[in-house]
């Protein structure tokens, strides 16, 4: 397919950390002015099992360890979409755009 390498790292280490039943993974980096290629933003929509019982933000931290190394690396911004199986059957619905970026880097010190 014409998913870049870390598109294909992404899908493969949420598939074997959560076995999702649906999974989409959204290159959202040519909305964000880097150069082609890039791959530097992202956007996810799983829908796990794993996921039941569990509030929104303990599915991010589940997302997020499946990815850390990259969140550590290239991976500049994750939306993260996170829904059971049942969730998804009764309100099945796509993965929702990308938020505008703000810019910078997370290697660029903040001035405050």
């Amino acid at each position: 397919g014409s998913a870049g390498p870390l598109a294909r790292t992404i899908r493969a280490k949420l598939t074997a950390a959560l076995q999702p039943t649906h999974l989409e993974v959204r290159d959202d980096s040519p909305l964000h002015g880097g150069p082609p290629g890039a791959e530097t933003h992202f956007g996810v929509l799983v829908v796990s099992g794993r996921f039941a019982g569990l509030p929104p933000l303990q599915r991010h931290r589940l997302v997020h360890e499946a990815l850390r190394a990259e969140l550590a690396g290239p991976l500049h911004a994750l939306q993260v979409t996170a829904r059971t199986p049942q969730q998804w059957h009764s309100d099945p619905q796509d993965n929702p755009p990308a938020p505008p970026c703000l810019g910078g880097s997370k290697r660029e010190k903040r001035r405050g």
